[in-house]
């Protein structure tokens, strides 16, 4: 299988800059000693430090055009400003994300990087970034007690690729570790997003009956259904909102669902 994205490299990298811009408004505007519910072993300030940290390791990787791991502690100022200091850490979230796009951009989405992944390309981590700010905006749009929304392509481009990399062996393999092999006959989980605009494809069939987790985008009844906005079916599958959430629905067997997100979480 691929890792392979939906929108354009310049429209990831524009979006990675308009999600840490909207992070960026949560954090100058928040209690940064607030502990996030969703990472509690965090603070807000903890966080946006994980962020940035993320952006400015990710940009290390391409400007270097490194072949293996980056160590984060080698990364120029990736541990970012200490304390609860608002403005600090909202100059630094800003310097790190526009010299990590400069650097994408500059790579365009080909080049040859390191990546956890099997996909080694710059491409991947474009993608994966604007996926990390997603979902981290999420937990601090929680955390502020914020709403949070996210644009229908990236929100479809962000739920395809966590069921894209749920696929890959080494993430099934650390799955697995956890005992209670999910897959079996009949089991299957339809996710749709009930409010996607027109020519957008917003359904997906999460096929566990096979010898891996396969899925596919398409309408098609299952053995359990999750439906609701896009943006709410998102922070389920990445465990932000709980599935019992009157903000989504569920239907059929809803221990499956329930065993699939204990089972597929990512951290």
């Amino acid at each position: 299988m691929t890792l392979q994205g939906s929108l354009t490299h310049e429209e990831y990298c524009a979006a990675l800059l308009a999600e840490t811009d909207r992070f960026r408004e949560i954090v100058r505007k928040a209690d940064l000693s607030a502990t996030v519910p969703t990472c509690p072993d965090w603070t807000l300030a903890d966080l946006a430090r994980h962020v940035g940290g993320a952006h400015r390791w990710t940009g290390a990787i391409v400007t270097t055009r490194a072949s293996e791991s980056v160590d984060p502690a080698d990364v120029p100022g990736g541990a970012g400003p200490e304390g609860e200091d608002a403005a600090a850490l909202d100059a630094w979230l800003a310097e790190g994300v526009e010299q990590t796009v400069a650097a994408l951009r500059e790579a365009g989405p080909d080049a040859e990087v390191w990546s956890w992944t099997t996909a080694r390309n710059t491409g991947f981590w474009v993608r994966r970034m604007v996926h990390e700010t997603v979902v981290h905006r999420a937990d601090a749009a929680l955390t502020a007690g914020v709403p949070f929304e996210v644009p229908a392509p990236v929100a479809a481009d962000c739920l395809e690729e966590w069921l894209q990399i749920g696929e890959l062996p080494m993430v099934v393999a650390r799955f697995a570790e956890r005992g209670g092999n999910l897959l079996g006959e009949g089991r299957t989980i339809h996710v749709h997003a009930t409010d996607a605009p027109p020519g957008l494809n917003a359904e997906w069939l999460l096929d566990l009956t096979g010898e891996a987790p396969t899925h596919r985008r398409t309408h098609e009844k299952a053995a359990v259904a999750l439906r609701g906005p896009l943006t709410d079916v998102l922070q389920v599958l990445y465990r932000r909102l709980p599935a019992d959430s009157d903000r989504v629905e569920v239907l059929g067997e809803r221990a499956l669902l329930d065993r699939w997100l204990e089972w597929a979480t990512f951290g």
